[in-house]
């Protein structure tokens, strides 16, 4: 990854069809340069698509990422849970590197009122055992735990960072704009940015910043975190600091906008980027 790239989460709305690979086409158009694909739902994409989506993608330099499905929870008691929850991360996995996706987006946890250590401990010991089931199918993917917005979610910036020093091939996707919500707004000028930007480094080394996964948008948050993502002009998250904080980093890899206005907020901030 030689630069950041900017793209959306999910296929642009102006897509001519609302298929993953008019999506791709689209990205093309709109001169962006990724897209996430979103399993947000479920993975229900076949290998033989996966492979038309890699296809199509190489054929338009467009990269791609995945987020796993939503109903994720790596601290359940319930086995059923627990065990689907797993299964969503790996058959993403799978999917996802057919489609030539390498990074694999999930919401990790709920604290479900248990003491954030040992929900840690749970969640640290889940992965460990999804990354060897992954590559026991020798998928080379990197598995990256979401900073999630609301106090109710494992997902803090520090549980995250120290997760990804404890096992190899794991790295956060960091959501700056989660971070804004869980921190009641604290989060959000160009030096809070670059302090997360530098523990970033520090923690998991320069060659980290240059392989990034980030999300991004506007955001409307309350007293237990996040309530929910916006368009950037209707919020008071301080995107162009942001964004400011990447470029000042050089910082490279993905950054994927989330905002209710996918392209064009998109679009948005890569012009901000390229007139700093």
């Amino acid at each position: 990854m030689k630069k950041l790239l900017f793209g959306t989460a999910g296929i642009p709305d102006s897509a001519k069809r609302k298929t993953t690979e008019a999506g791709i086409e689209r990205i093309r158009e709109l001169k962006l340069d990724c897209m996430e694909i979103e399993f947000v739902k479920g993975v229900k994409m076949s290998e033989q698509t996966a492979r038309k989506v890699r296809e199509i993608a190489e054929k338009h330099s467009v990269k791609l990422t995945v987020h796993a499905p939503y109903w994720i929870n790596l601290n359940s008691q319930d086995k059923r849970v627990l065990k689907n929850s797993k299964m969503y991360i790996i058959n993403s996995a799978i999917i996802g590197s057919i489609c030539g996706a390498r990074d694999i987006c999930f919401h990790p946890a709920y604290y479900q009122k248990n003491d954030p250590k040992k929900v840690y401990k749970k969640v640290k010991k889940e992965i460990i055992s999804i990354k060897k089931e992954i590559e026991n199918l020798q998928i080379d993917v990197i598995l990256r735990p979401e900073t999630m917005g609301k106090h109710s979610q494992f997902g803090s910036f520090e549980e995250l960072i120290l997760l990804s020093q404890e096992i190899e091939g794991i790295e956060p996707t960091v959501d700056f704009a989660h971070l804004y919500a869980r921190s009641l707004g604290e989060i959000n000028n160009y030096d809070r940015f670059c302090e997360i930007i530098e523990k970033y480094e520090q923690a998991l080394g320069k060659k980290a910043l240059e392989r990034m996964q980030i999300h991004i948008s506007g955001m409307k948050y309350g007293e237990n975190g996040e309530i929910k993502h916006l368009e950037f002009k209707e919020s008071k998250f301080k995107y162009r600091d942001c964004i400011k904080a990447l470029k000042d980093y050089n910082v490279q890899g993905f950054l994927i906008c989330e905002s209710p206005i996918l392209e064009k907020d998109a679009i948005l901030i890569k012009k901000v980027y390229e007139k700093l």
